[in-house]
C-alpha cells in the first residue's frame, strides 16, 4: 500500500527536508538495477552545517548521534527523490558507510553512528537493519562532524 513509510514518518514526527544539491561535481544518487547509491549525505538542514567540529574535542557524543541523524534524514530525503516520492519501494537498507571527523583519540565512531542506523530502523522496521562502517578521519566537507553515504535495495 503506498504511503506506508509516509505514514511511518508522520507517526514518529520526522519530517524529511528537500533533497539537497551536491556541494562538487557528483550527482546526489545513482540508481542501477534495483540498487540506490546514495552519496555522502552531511548534517545540512535549510542550506546550513548544524553541527561541525571534531568528536572529542568540541563536539559531543550525543551532538554527534544528532549529527548523524540528521545525515540519515538527509539520506532518506535522497532515497525518496531518487524513487519519485514514493518510499514504500523500499526493500532493504543494503550498507551505511559513517564518517566522523574526530580527534586521533576517539575511539566511539560506532556510537555516533548509531544515530543514523537507529533512525534507519524505526522508519524501515526490519527492512532498515543493514550493515555498515564507521570510521574516524581527520576531517569531512564544509567542516562536518559526520557524512553518512548509503546503498539501498528497491523494488
Amino acid at each position: 500500500m503506498a504511503g506506508t513509510i509516509d505514514a511511518r514518518l508522520a507517526e514518529l514526527g520526522i519530517e524529511l527536508p528537500e533533497a539537497a544539491a551536491p556541494v562538487a561535481n557528483y550527482v546526489p544518487y545513482t540508481v542501477t538495477g534495483n540498487l540506490v547509491f546514495v552519496s555522502g549525505q552531511v548534517p545540512i538542514a535549510k542550506g546550513e552545517i548544524q553541527y561541525s567540529g571534531k568528536l572529542g574535542e568540541d563536539v559531543s557524543i550525543e551532538d554527534g548521534q544528532k549529527a548523524a541523524r540528521l545525515c540519515g534524514m538527509n539520506l532518506i530525503a535522497q532515497l525518496k527523490a531518487a524513487c519519485g516520492g514514493d518510499l514504500d519501494r523500499v526493500t532493504q537498507v543494503i550498507k551505511l558507510g559513517g564518517f566522523v571527523n574526530g580527534t586521533p583519540d576517539f575511539t566511539d565512531q560506532a556510537l555516533v553512528i548509531n544515530g543514523t542506523s537507529d533512525l534507519m530502523v524505526e522508519v524501515f522496521q526490519d527492512k532498515g537493519k543493514h550493515a555498515r562502517a564507521a570510521v574516524g578521519c581527520i576531517a569531512l566537507p564544509l567542516g562536518s562532524a559526520v557524512e553518512v553515504d548509503a546503498v539501498f535495495e528497491i523494488a
